[in-house]
């Protein structure tokens, strides 16, 4: 890899480190509320260790210890709705902004604002302003996710692409099981924000030293930065002939279209509308949507909920992210698309189904916890291949609508997900139980629906998505046919 590919990576890893500390915050304040905050008598904000908690936690709390966060604990419910709808709103317009002012300013734009909205609350705990802040990460993670994917795709060869989609849900993993500690560490409403966001303040110089994605630059005809990133070393040069070999035929057939009196039939307005209500891209989009909905769903349902499977919060967001870590490792499956959908999405409903019926029964919480996280291993997974599936199941002259609505679903079933209240004694209700393990388990059936499209070549109208392999049934057969499509070494018999 060349100079300026190693700085993307590392860079945007530990920008997705830092990300997940405020993205599971709503989790993290709640505990220290119950922690800490006496529910009896509230009016003068006095923080007190609450000895009836189940968590574990430092004798550092003094008694008389102001602080006006206990008087509004009420406000604190609606942080996570509101970060769900910033995540929502980022994701209607963040991808335009990218492409009109570039990827890298508005990531850095994203992880300035980001690590303000950390130090905010801790200088001024106001109910309004935490909840206003709670909407602006919402849409600064948003932002921040946009853009590093495209940053991280694009400064990576063709071929390895794959692994550099794999490395970033990997690195907020990590995150995830270094914010536990770091607010297990952060007894008070103003230690927690200033250690969750005082590693990304003291960082933040490192990031402005990111590059800019070189097929933009290319659209925008900034070859003078080109040329600065060519003449860093001839390894970057190498890397920038090679990434942009593509970009160059793309920008001359773009060119060569804008030369053309009228469009052709399949990229006007009412040629895409008509592609859009077609039977095949009309069940195509129906079933990733749902997908979509229900994943978030579980996904979310799962890591909001963590403290409702008889485990210490702290310990089972730890956990939790180390569930997330092989993903890294989702590149090396060779069973193609479609198995690997239909097996993770069984799996997650069959644990989720199996960890819920037994909390019910007050089973084991080591049990239920491990149970919990092996769905939310699962369903990441899904979420992970999904995305690809995606791409490659739409033709290109609506791919890009068809993703934004599957992504639209997702976040809105991410944001329905704050909605479903828990029972008063805090486990997970009957309802959220069956839609939570029910979900995956359907989106396993629609799949058979859909042809797997692992090493065919991207569909360019609806008549290629015709010749796609038609969907059939799975046999033992077909999977270990799949399997072999991508041989790990060389047959030696």
């Amino acid at each position: 890899m060349s100079p300026l590919q190693l700085s993307v990576y590392w860079r945007l890893s530990l920008i997705f480190i830092f990300t997940s500390f405020l993205f599971f915050l709503d989790i993290f304040t709640a505990a220290i509320v119950t922690a800490t905050c006496r529910h009896g008598n509230t009016s003068h904000g006095t923080l007190v260790p609450n000895s009836g908690t189940n968590q574990s936690w430092p004798e550092r709390t003094k008694r008389g210890n102001q602080d006006s966060v206990c008087s509004w604990t009420d406000w604190l419910s609606y942080g996570q709705t509101l970060f769900m709808v910033g995540l929502l709103l980022g994701s209607l317009f963040g991808g335009a902004i990218c492409d009109r002012f570039g990827k890298r300013p508005v990531l850095l734009l994203g992880v300035c604002m980001h690590t303000m909205c950390g130090l905010v609350p801790a200088v001024l705990p106001q109910p309004l302003l935490f909840l206003a802040v709670r909407c602006l990460t919402g849409i600064c993670c948003c932002f921040i996710n946009i853009c590093s994917f495209s940053l991280a795709v694009e400064w990576t060869r063709p071929a390895a692409r794959l692994w550099s989609s794999a490395l970033l849900p990997f690195c907020f993993s990590l995150g995830m099981m270094g914010g536990a500690p770091l607010a297990w560490l952060s007894p008070t409403w103003r230690q927690l924000h200033l250690s969750l966001s005082l590693p990304q303040l003291i960082c933040l110089p490192l990031f402005f030293s990111i590059p800019e994605s070189p097929q933009w630059l290319l659209l925008k005809q900034r070859t003078d930065v080109l040329d600065v990133y060519r003449s860093n070393s001839p390894a970057d040069e190498q890397c920038l002939d090679v990434l942009l070999e593509s970009a160059w035929s793309d920008l001359q057939k773009t060119t060569a279209g804008h030369t053309q009196e009228e469009p052709p039939a399949g990229h006007t307005p009412n040629g895409i509308i008509h592609q859009l209500r077609h039977p095949t891209i009309l069940l195509r989009l129906t079933i990733m949507s749902y997908l979509s909905v229900a994943t978030a769903l579980t996904y979310y349902g799962i890591c909001m909920n963590i403290g409702s499977f008889g485990v210490g919060v702290y310990s089972a967001q730890f956990f939790s992210g180390i569930t997330e870590t092989p993903c890294l490792l989702v590149p090396l499956v060779r069973l193609g698309r479609r198995p690997m959908s239909m097996l993770s999405l069984f799996l997650s409903g069959a644990a989720c189904f199996l960890s819920f019926l037994l909390s019910r029964y007050n089973c084991e919480p080591v049990l239920v916890m491990s149970l919990a996280l092996l769905g939310k291993l699962c369903i990441g997974a899904a979420i992970f291949i999904s995305i690809l599936y995606s791409i490659e199941l739409f033709p290109t002259v609506v791919r890009q609508r068809c993703l934004s609505l599957v992504n639209l679903c997702y976040r809105i079933g991410s944001l329905v997900n704050t909605f479903v209240s828990p029972n008063p004694n805090g486990a997970i209700s009957l309802a959220a139980m069956v839609i939570y393990s029910s979900g995956p388990i359907i989106g396993c059936g629609l799949c058979v629906l859909l042809p797997e499209t692992s090493g065919v070549t991207l569909p360019d109208s609806i008549e290629d998505c015709d010749r796609q392999p038609r969907p059939r049934p799975l046999s033992i057969v077909d999977l270990w046919r799949t399997r072999n499509k991508f041989p790990d070494r060389e047959d030696t018999s």
